[in-house]
């Protein structure tokens, strides 16, 4: 989940390193760290806590040096200190590592390593790496680099330089983010494309078990033993604006703003002229579709929230028996699935651990695997039968908004496809329900900017010094629930249980007290009469209800204390739209309470180890 960005060229490096660091710190901001390349050795800084702490220190690097690497870390192995902080050296000093990942077998190699007279500085498993590379260098970094993969077991990514080849950055992937930017007579390393965006947008995805050396002239890539492969080089349209604030207060606030643009996009060119859905890439013929006796869907956190919507529609709408996992229990257990199953993997960075692990246990069991993912060139996309990408851009905020949003909708595509594939919806049905998704987007904008946020603010402050919330919903709403709750949970950290409203007096109930707030989304369905019957237990027993509801339900203004009113549409629809007074709800508590929102406490954007 660490941060990791690399630069070889002619410009001194220290504030291209730093300013790189700046745009990876979603990653991890438990302690960062910079290492360049100086005068026949290492000039080595590292902080602890964000990177305004390090950009305190900043001028004590000084000038000089046009080759370094700098890190910017989310703790595994040992607590946040200077000691732990990214870059680790060798005993000679003459070596620099960054690592992104975890080392699993990092005691042995270290009792080994230990016993060989190796002197170790910190508590981390990436330290081993540097003491690796010093013990097998013989007057190369890449064989060296290459000598510690062979040793290592787990997922990572590394960054090696040395002072004795000072114009050399070597990199090595392992099932963690990797990708290279490419410009004239400079070249950048880095776990994500924001790092370098500033720079240049020509990009290359290395594979794993690719070997990058980077130097200014160019980027050599080879396979472990040494063969050259190639890599296409492609240029994002992502720009650095994309990557700013763009004058809202967060990251957040912003991306929650940038929804209705990412809906379109997902939409866009996936729904023909007679209101079909048209997708490619799944890997799968409509014969295969047909086949398919059992979905299994695994993801982890909001991506399994996405993934409870996918169960209700494709259920509903092609008839296919569903079972969504979360990915970190699937890995671990002995499912029955064979090659009439389809397991379709949910991740947003593509490079989740736990749900890379599942795909590759439906893989080993003969399922087809469609990964579902935001970022081109991930870890899922390689190892996936087939892809659907959700399109939601660049998302900064850690806490996960937009990328939501356009895994439900793609899931919804999805569901609509294999409906009619299956010949489970008629033409008409399938034409009525993406004509209501193609109006979405212009509905959220509208919503969006017609004073919501500033209608949730009101309610949101009235409710920030609650020390808990309970979350309700049933069917297509309990996603919704479940997922409003995490944001609570993420930015604000007050507790927040979400259930499906039907299992409330099954034990939830006696969390009630007279004045508890209850979030209920309560938006037009089939069981709508059902939930409302559970708001009223609610209220009797004292509990205030802040309602989702659909715009003109008079009857919801009778039973609930606040009411954060949507834009009504479909049943199948709704989480496209009650997600979304959640999000701006959990946002708004977080900020009366003057936490950092983009930077939610022991969380990190991409989770890439177990």
């Amino acid at each position: 989940m660490c941060g990791i960005i690399g630069y070889v060229g002619d410009r001194e490096c220290r504030d291209i390193l730093f300013r790189g660091l700046r745009k990876l710190e979603y990653r991890g901001y438990d302690s960062a760290g910079i290492s360049i390349v100086h005068e026949g050795g290492f000039k080595l800084l590292h902080s602890v806590g964000n990177l305004d702490n390090l950009e305190a220190v900043l001028p004590e690097l000084g000038d000089g040096g046009t080759v370094g690497i700098a890190h910017t870390r989310w703790a595994t192995h040992g607590r946040p200190s200077n000691e732990n902080a990214h870059p680790h050296t060798d005993c000679t000093g003459k070596f620099a590592i960054v690592l992104n990942g975890i080392v699993e077998n990092y005691l042995s190699l270290r009792a080994e390593l230990r016993a060989e007279g190796h002197t170790f500085s910190s508590e981390t498993d990436a330290e081993v790496v540097a003491h690796l590379i010093e013990r097998a260098y013989k007057g190369s970094l890449r064989d060296a680099a290459v000598a510690a993969y062979r040793l290592m077991e787990g997922h990572f990514t590394y960054c090696a330089i040395a002072v004795d080849e000072p114009g050399v950055i070597v990199g090595i992937r392992k099932e963690t983010p990797m990708v290279l930017g490419l410009s004239e007579g400079e070249n950048f390393i880095a776990s994500a494309i924001p790092a370098f965006l500033a720079e240049t947008r020509t990009v290359i995805f290395p594979e794993d078990g690719d070997v990058v050396v980077v130097t200014r002239k160019g980027v050599e890539i080879t396979d472990l033993d040494g063969t050259p492969v190639a890599r296409e080089a492609q240029v994002v349209d992502w720009d650095e604006e994309a990557a700013e604030k763009a004058g809202y207060e967060t990251f957040m606030l912003k991306e929650i703003h940038e929804q209705p643009t990412s809906l379109a996009d997902t939409l866009s060119e996936r729904v023909s002229s007679d209101g079909r859905v048209a997708l490619d890439g799944l890997g799968l013929d409509p014969e295969a579709i047909r086949n398919v006796r059992q979905v299994i869907i695994v993801a982890c956190g909001t991506s399994y929230h996405a993934g409870l919507v996918g169960k209700y529609a494709l259920e509903r709408w092609a008839r296919m028996p569903v079972e969504v996992e979360v990915a970190s229990e699937f890995r671990y257990r002995d499912p029955v699935i064979g090659p009439d199953c389809l397991c379709i993997a949910i991740s947003q960075s593509g490079e989740t651990a736990d749900t890379l692990a599942a795909m590759r246990l439906a893989r080993q069991a003969g399922a087809h695997v469609l990964a579902v993912t935001n970022i081109v060139g991930s870890q899922a996309t390689r190892e996936a039968d087939g892809v659907l990408f959700t399109r939601a851009g660049l998302e900064i905020g850690v806490a996960a908004t937009k990328t939501f949003l356009t895994q439900v909708l793609a899931m919804l595509m999805l569901s609509l496809y294999f409906a009619d594939q299956r010949g489970h919806l008629t033409p008409a049905q399938v034409r009525e329900y993406t004509e209501g998704l193609r109006h979405i987007p212009a509905t959220l904008r509208d919503y969006l900017e017609d004073g919501a946020a500033a209608k949730v603010e009101g309610v949101a402050k009235k409710y920030a010094a609650s020390r808990f919330f309970l979350c309700l919903g049933r069917n297509m709403s309990l996603p919704v629930a479940l997922e409003g709750a995490l944001k609570l949970k993420e930015i604000s950290y007050i507790p927040t249980d979400a259930y499906a409203a039907g299992e409330m007096k099954h034990g939830p109930i006696a969390l009630l007290e007279e004045g508890s707030p209850v979030l209920v989304v309560a938006t037009d369905s089939r069981v709508y009469d059902k939930l409302i019957s559970n708001v009223q237990e609610v209220r009797a027993r004292g509990a205030r209800v802040i309602a989702v509801g659909s715009e003109g339900n008079e009857s919801l203004s009778q039973m609930a204390d606040e009411i954060l009113p949507v834009p009504r549409t479909d049943e199948m629809l709704a989480p496209l739209v009650a997600i979304v007074p959640l999000q701006l709800f959990a946002y708004y508590v977080a900020k009366h309470k003057g936490e950092k929102v983009d930077q939610p406490r022991n969380l990190a954007k991409t989770v890439t180890v177990e």
